[in-house]
């Protein structure tokens, strides 16, 4: 299953959209109203839940300065990347993307699709106001 975030212009290089990426800390302000609760674990690694469903870990996998930061799921139980490209336009600002990818049984893409595309454009949206 993929899906991808509208692309937003944020008011910001992006290297400083990527630094801020690169800290798993700042995806709690990103995260949606529906968060009901948020751990940073370690500096690659977080923690965090939204109402109705289960508590997901997250894991920074790789990262290209200034343009991708990859997270993925630490679980091999739900396996799936979210990549933020990122791309430098003009004046200060630049432009990012949100994509999912994840391997799931049709059952399970059918009832995850709608809950997660709304997650990715919540984070994108967020993203866009910094």
């Amino acid at each position: 299953m993929n899906l991808e975030s509208p692309t937003v212009i944020v008011n910001k290089t992006s290297q400083e959209v990527f630094d801020f990426l690169t800290k798993v800390e700042n995806f709690e302000q990103l995260m949606p109203d529906s968060k009901q609760k948020f751990e940073k674990i370690s500096d690659s690694r977080f923690l965090f839940q939204l109402k109705g469903m289960p508590e997901l870990v997250l894991d920074q996998k790789e990262s290209t300065s200034p343009r991708q930061v990859v997270l993925g799921a630490a679980s091999d139980k739900l396996p799936f990347t979210l990549t933020a490209d990122i791309v430098d336009t003009e004046d200060g600002k630049s432009t990012t993307k949100l994509t999912f990818e994840g391997q799931f049984n049709a059952m399970m893409s059918m009832m995850i699709k709608s809950p997660i595309q709304n997650f990715i454009n919540t984070l994108s949206e967020n993203i866009g106001k910094l």
